[in-house]
């Protein structure tokens, strides 16, 4: 597009986020909207990082990708590594201890954004003024709702601390299981607190549930009719560990179902774009223009038909009633199948901390017949999680292709940017501060993970530059983009 004549406006960075990104808008003489874009302007390559590893380092490498989900990789490259490692089935005590890791994951990720970065907005208004317009404003005026959010947030930590060895980067999954079970010490300290949690939660989901509904025209932000996709199980549950990839219409038509995600590439091709580091992932069947998709809480509420917990099934019903069960396309509804998702995760804790197996010793499964390729998936806080690795026969991995659920979501993010643009800047004679929030408030309610879904796109350019004990240069290496 010629820029001649544009206007151009940069919201940069994009604030209370996790990553770095930034918005872009082009408008006319007349403040009439050319053009908006999403930007990711954060480099991260991972896939390469990884290639040329030992199987068994994957785990501890590819979790460094993020530091608010790192448990989610950690796991999703373990999963991959079991099935080239032959595993088909890991211990019931293995796999348990895993999904404690997870829903700990799950419960401190989503307090994270919900009363550190989201509340913000929902507390002050999308208009007030930016200097109290964050965590620690939420302190200071609402100092009992912050402090909530801060113990939820601990006990997910405690609960990753305690399985996987650290509450950040840690090593508790391996191939084929667990490298430790839960102690009964353990145990009984998170059990002191569950009942605490499950409050906390619920009452966090009943908060943004009613704000939601007393404040009905703020649904229309970024509201836009999509697909949506995640993984369930045989029966339609919610399953955040394992399942297999579901895929519903706006209207609520299933697209596909029950699909192995070693199937993957049959059912989604990926789209590069310049002016992004975050491939566009889209439906293959339904080509580039309608089969993109969103992924995340608000698809998961959209593709399951149920949650296998009591509170959190009792409020998805709630939820899914406010649309005749049809699917809901309203981006800031977010916010609340998040809450819904964080109560379901304390409820299954409090499940699996009762559970006598969580101290078994069986935590290990021999090996199997080896594999070249596996493919793994998960659900992230943020959405599905897909691993897809080649591992030769010196157990080095020779290909790494992850999609992350910011990835899946980057189409949706965009549009939703452009379509809070047209509807509160386009035209206008005067740009505020509040109207700029509202386009980042849309951003927020995806939580994207931007660290996690940057990809190298062909050859960057690069200049390594390497000096020796006292300071002297002794080499240095250019590479251009066209080389």
């Amino acid at each position: 597009m010629q820029n001649s004549g544009l206007k151009r406006i940069a919201i940069d960075p994009v604030t209370r986020v996790e990553g770095h990104g930034k918005i872009t808008i082009l408008l006319d003489k007349n403040n009439k909207v050319a053009q908006t874009r999403f930007h990711t302007v954060e480099f991260r390559g991972f896939e390469r990082f990884i290639r040329g590893r030992l199987l068994w380092e994957v785990p501890v490498i590819a979790q460094r990708m993020c530091g608010i989900c790192p448990v989610s990789h950690h796991l999703t490259a373990v999963k991959a590594m079991d099935i080239i490692e032959g595993i088909d089935r890991i211990p019931p005590v293995a796999e348990k201890i895993r999904r404690l890791m997870h829903y700990g994951q799950i419960l401190q990720s989503h307090a994270t954004h919900f009363f550190y970065l989201a509340s913000p907005d929902i507390l002050f208004g999308f208009d007030a003024a930016p200097t109290g317009r964050n965590i620690s404003g939420v302190l200071d005026k609402f100092p009992e709702f912050a402090h909530q959010g801060i113990f939820l947030r601990k006990f997910g930590q405690e609960i990753i601390r305690a399985t996987v060895g650290k509450r950040i980067h840690g090593t508790g999954a391996v191939p084929g299981g667990v490298n430790k079970n839960l102690s009964l010490e353990e145990r009984d300290e998170f059990i002191r607190d569950i009942d605490s949690v499950l409050d906390h939660s619920e009452k966090a989901a009943q908060f943004i549930r009613d704000f939601t509904l007393k404040n009905m025209e703020l649904s229309s932000l970024g509201t836009f009719r999509s697909n949506h996709l995640c993984i369930v199980k045989e029966d339609g549950a919610m399953d955040l560990y394992d399942g297999k990839l579901k895929a519903v219409s706006a209207s609520g038509e299933c697209l596909f179902d029950q699909v192995e995600v070693s199937q993957y590439h049959s059912f989604i091709a990926e789209e590069v774009r310049s002016w992004s580091y975050i491939k566009s992932p889209f439906i293959m069947s339904m080509g580039l223009q309608s089969g993109w998709y969103r992924v995340g809480p608000l698809a998961r509420m959209n593709c399951c038909t149920f949650i296998d917990t009591p509170k959190a099934e009792s409020m998805r019903k709630e939820f899914r009633a406010q649309t005749d069960n049809r699917p809901c396309n309203r981006s800031l509804w977010y916010h609340w199948a998040r809450m819904i998702e964080m109560l379901h995760a304390a409820e299954k804790i409090q499940e699996l901390l009762n559970d006598p197996e969580l101290q078994g010793r069986d935590i290990i499964a021999p090996r199997g017949e080896r594999r070249e390729e596996a493919v793994a998936v998960l659900e992230a806080p943020r959405g599905t999680l897909i691993h897809h690795y080649r591992v030769d026969k010196n157990d080095q991995v020779t290909m790494a292709n992850l999609i992350v659920p910011t990835t899946h979501n980057n189409e949706p993010m965009s549009r939703a940017v452009k379509s809070v643009v047209e509807q509160f800047i386009d035209g206008k004679p005067e740009i505020t501060e509040p109207m700029l929030n509202q386009v980042e408030v849309v951003v927020r309610a995806y939580d994207p993970c931007l660290s996690c879904s940057t990809h190298a796109m062909g050859k960057m350019p690069l200049v390594a530059e390497i000096y020796d004990y006292k300071g002297n240069l002794v080499q240095r290496v250019v590479r251009r983009e066209s080389d």
